[in-house]
C-alpha cells in the first residue's frame, strides 16, 4: 500500500466564536472548542484515508487562553501516524482578534481515529510519510504516544475486568 504525505491531508478549519457558545464569562465554550477540534482532526484523517473514520480517543486537552466571542478561531491538523487501521491526528488551536491582528496559540490536542470498511470494521490504511523534520519528529512522538495510550487502555480493561469478578459478573 502506497503512503500518503502528510501535506495531502493537512486541514484547516476557521469559525467565528459566536455568541451563542459562549459561556457566562463572554467566553467560547470549551466544548464547543473540542467539537471543532474533532471536526478538523476528521477531515484530516477522512483525506489521509479516503474512508470513513470514527474518533477512537482523545488525549487531554489543556485550554492555554481564553478564545472571546467575536474572535476567530483557527484549527489546523494533520495526521502524524498510521499504525495500520488507526491514525494519530494532532490538532493546534489559534485564536485571531481581528481588530488588532494577534494570533494565540490556545490549545493542541491528539486524536486517535480508526478507519472504517464498507462493512463498519477496521480497515488498513496506506501509512503517512513523513517529510520536514517537524514531521518526523512528530511521527516519532506519536509513536511513544501509542504506547502510552496502549498501557492505559489495557489497565482500564484489566480493572473492568477484576471489577465484574467481585460483583459476580463475567466478561
Amino acid at each position: 500500500m502506497e503512503g500518503r504525505p502528510v501535506r495531502e491531508s493537512a486541514s484547516e478549519l476557521s469559525e467565528f466564536a459566536l455568541p451563542i457558545y459562549a459561556n457566562t464569562l463572554g467566553n467560547l465554550l470549551g466544548g464547543r472548542i473540542m467539537h471543532l477540534v474533532d471536526l478538523a482532526a476528521a477531515t484530516a484523517a477522512m483525506r489521509h484515508a479516503r474512508c470513513p473514520v470514527v474518533t477512537a480517543s482523545v488525549d487531554r486537552m489543556t485550554f492555554l487562553h481564553p478564545i472571546h466571542i467575536g474572535q476567530l478561531v483557527i484549527l489546523k491538523a494533520s495526521v502524524n501516524r498510521v499504525f495500520r487501521t488507526s491514525m494519530e491526528v494532532g490538532v493546534k488551536v489559534f485564536v485571531e482578534d481581528l481588530e488588532t491582528g494577534v494570533v494565540r496559540h490556545t490549545n493542541s490536542s491528539y486524536l486517535t481515529f480508526v478507519a472504517l470498511s464498507p462493512a463498519g470494521t477496521p480497515r488498513e490504511i496506506p501509512p503517512v510519510i513523513p517529510e520536514t523534520e517537524t514531521e518526523k519528529r512528530r511521527w516519532s512522538e506519536a509513536g511513544e504516544r501509542r504506547a502510552q495510550r496502549l498501557e492505559v487502555r489495557r489497565r482500564a480493561i484489566e480493572k473492568e475486568r477484576l471489577e465484574q469478578e467481585e460483583n459476580g459478573q463475567a466478561l
